[in-house]
């Protein structure tokens, strides 16, 4: 692989640090830090990014804001969030804001790299007890009320959104994928979100989660093309190298 133009986001200074020397003689060349993504209006163009590896602390719905609004200004840049936390919940919130790894600050620095190469090609990367957790909870799951997806009544087309939000997708994306306008998609979004009583996207997505729409299946009408996530060999080999 040739080498990628790293930006690491975080405010502890010296992880940072460490995570720039772990990565030093790797592709991944880091030539940027921020502390914050508000910082990012800042930054020369001529640095724009190959990939950006930004640290979860504090509070998760934060760091979902952060995510949305860099998939806003660079929505084909793979992004990794190196964390400490564990909970599924968490990791699923993450994924639907655009994250392409979600990766555990304990993993081991082989296993980074090549999670963070998986992510390069375009694969979504998490750790295996994480995402075995989350299938499994939704699963099980007949939701928190009892009842399934198909009991709210959503049209075909609010199922496939419903889908493309699980994935991650933003509403340019689904109006390709789906072959509508984006105005069309804010009107059956409008529709989906107050049948299922979400505020937002991302409630929508968790709230599809724990009613048993699994991320990477197929759901609703087959022309939808639902962005990958890591096939379980490679999730498996992840975690072993970890």
């Amino acid at each position: 692989m040739s080498e990628v133009n790293t930006l690491l986001i975080g405010r502890n200074r010296l992880f940072l640090e460490g995570l720039k020397s772990l990565l030093r003689g790797s592709a991944f060349d880091v030539r940027t830090e921020l502390s914050c993504i508000g910082d990012f209006d800042d930054l020369d163009e001529a640095l724009s990014p190959g990939l950006i590896l930004i640290e979860l602390r504090g509070e998760v719905a934060d760091l979902v804001q952060e995510l949305q609004q860099l998939k806003e200004v660079l929505p084909k840049t793979p992004v990794a969030v190196l964390t400490d936390e564990r909970d599924p919940r968490a990791l699923a919130a993450c994924l639907n804001a655009g994250a392409d790894a979600f990766l555990l600050k304990d993993i081991s620095l082989e296993a980074l790299i090549h999670s963070l190469n998986l992510a390069m090609l375009g694969q979504k990367v998490m750790p295996t007890e994480l995402a075995m957790a989350l299938i499994n909870g939704v699963a099980g799951a007949q939701a928190i009320d009892g009842k399934g997806i198909e009991s709210y009544g959503l049209s075909d087309r609010e199922l496939e959104i419903l889908r493309c939000l699980v994935n991650g997708d933003a509403n340019k994306v689904i109006a390709n994928r789906l072959e509508i306008t984006e105005a069309t998609v804010k009107v059956h979004m409008k529709s989906l979100l107050r049948k299922i009583k979400a505020g937002n996207r991302t409630q929508a997505a968790i709230w599809a989660l724990n009613h048993g729409m699994t991320p990477g299946l197929n759901f609703g009408k087959p022309s939808v093309a639902p962005r990958s996530l890591p096939r379980p060999s490679e999730m498996v080999l992840s975690q072993m190298m970890g």
